[in-house]
């Protein structure tokens, strides 16, 4: 490397930011690692402090930024490629190789690390965004790998991405005040996640599990947040009525939730 005349490798270094001086603005502390900030074009970017820098990642699109074969993604991009084989009748011809399957692992961990932060930061609209991405991931290479090793790679974290997807979604539902919509959504991922087919993977199995009480647990405390519809109200007034031996009030208690009942069935 040459350098112009009057110009030496320590004065091009002086002109460098010192990293120093914009990591002690922000020190690390692991409870308050993640923030949102805006770039110079207005656009919002997702920046991570470690004990050692400071990492940054674009909040829409790839999360480093890059456009591969001129698409938002990998993904994209072999999405294109199945979709013009299935046009031109040649799915069956169809593939992913070793370097494809790899670069795809790649790009599904970049997605994973800007996830995992926006989970944090409580954006669950992204965070289930990039969960589904993600999974759609899961499905093209189960299904379009060449080797087998490479279709079932990453199946063992299925269980885990599930499990984030799913919360994400019950949250924003119980954001909305839509709790039978939020339980819906945990027992479907409940289901799911149980119904996986059997992996000889102690990853796998240690996923699923952990992911099934997770899940349980946030549908208990859904239904317990969950506030109590006019005729769950009533039904629990009239066992306390029948406990205390009103049978009066029983009575207009039993005819008020009759009618309530031959409403919701018309």
């Amino acid at each position: 490397m040459s350098f112009k005349k009057g110009h030496s490798r320590d004065s091009a270094m002086n002109n460098s930011p010192d990293l120093r001086r914009i990591l002690k603005d922000w020190p690390y502390d692991p409870e308050h690692d993640a923030r949102i900030v805006h770039g110079d074009d207005g656009r919002e970017l997702l920046q991570v402090r470690t004990p050692l820098g400071i990492e940054q990642y674009e909040m829409d699109g790839r999360p480093d930024g890059l456009r591969p074969h001129g698409m938002e993604s990998t993904l994209d991009y072999h999405t294109h490629r199945l979709n013009q084989a299935k046009f031109s009748g040649a799915e069956a011809d169809f593939e992913l190789s070793p370097s494809d399957c790899s670069d795809l692992f790649h790009e599904g961990t970049l997605y994973y690390f800007r996830y995992v932060r926006l989970f944090q930061l409580k954006d669950w609209p992204r965070t289930v965004r990039d969960t589904a991405r993600n999974l759609r991931a899961f499905d093209f290479l189960h299904r379009y790998a060449r080797r087998e090793e490479d279709q079932q790679f990453l199946e063992k974290w299925r269980p885990y991405i599930l499990r984030v997807n799913a919360s994400a979604r019950v949250m924003q539902a119980v954001d909305k005040a839509a709790y039978d919509d939020a339980l819906v959504v945990v027992r479907e991922a409940i289901g799911k996640v149980e119904g996986l087919e059997e992996m000889e993977d102690d990853t796998f199995k240690f996923e699923r599990e952990r992911s099934i009480m997770a899940l349980r647990e946030l549908e208990s405390q859904v239904q317990k947040n969950r506030p109590l519809s006019e005729l769950e109200q009533l039904e629990h007034q009239l066992r306390r009525a029948i406990e205390r031996q009103e049978f009066e009030r029983a009575a207009r208690l039993r005819d008020r939730i009759r009618e309530l009942r031959e409403q919701h069935i018309c």
